[in-house]
């Protein structure tokens, strides 16, 4: 449990706070276990709780009127969703779906909506982590603009890297644990132009594909791809 406890404080909710204020906010914790590729809830459902990973990684989707699937993210340990409809009480904008087995603290919105009142450093504290995700919103919305795909599966992958990846002697290996489908629906591209590019990315020397995982070998020529 220490180690859920040392993850759960990295979430926005709860650095912010001292060692009375998070007993407090852990005593209404509840535990939940996913098995990889189980639905947490969908898009259109009723929102009544916040989560933060505290083990494995979780993907938010959307579905397109014609049903293709996008993956607007990939979340991991210490990382919360969920909490749009704590200030906006509407339907879920998102599906979440487990993308490996995964462990999540799940908050209850009125219970948290009671203590946060008292709270106002709490409260801006979430509304920071909000603003950034609006501001990477932004981001998407501006490279699928202006990036061209290769453009952007470098960003995705030093993005995956910056959240998912682990020093090795060879490099920085990334496990993201995603299918080709759901890195090229990250992306935003089809899946042959997705795969084109890391191909391309390979044969440069830059970086080694495996299944669901890359090992990054020069991450200043991929990040210069990136811009």
């Amino acid at each position: 449990m220490a180690h859920a406890e040392d993850v759960l404080s990295r979430a926005p909710l709860f650095e912010a706070l001292d060692e009375e204020g998070a007993r407090a906010l852990r005593a209404g914790v509840v535990d939940v276990r996913l098995a990889r590729g189980e639905r947490l809830f969908d898009e259109g459902d009723a929102g009544d709780r916040l989560y933060v990973i505290l083990d494995g990684k979780i993907k938010l989707t959307r579905t397109a009127p014609d049903g293709r699937e996008n993956l607007l993210s990939v979340l991991g340990p210490g990382e919360m969703f969920g909490e749009l409809s704590l200030f906006d009480p509407r339907p879920r904008t998102a599906s979440a779906v487990a993308v490996t087995d995964s462990r999540l603290a799940a908050l209850a919105h009125d219970n948290l909506r009671h203590w946060l009142t008292g709270r106002p450093d709490v409260a801006m504290h979430l509304l920071r982590a909000l603003a950034q995700r609006l501001r990477r919103a932004n981001d998407v919305m501006a490279d699928l603009v202006f990036t061209d795909v290769p453009g952007r599966v470098a960003k995705a992958l030093l993005d995956l890297a910056d959240r998912f990846g682990e020093e090795q002697e060879e490099g920085l290996q990334v496990h993201h644990d995603l299918t080709q489908e759901e890195l090229a629906q990250l992306v935003g591209a089809s899946r042959e132009t997705v795969n084109k590019a890391l191909a391309d990315f390979a044969a440069r020397g830059w970086l080694q594909l495996s299944a669901k995982s890359v090992l990054i070998l020069d991450r200043e020529r991929l990040a210069r791809r990136a811009r």
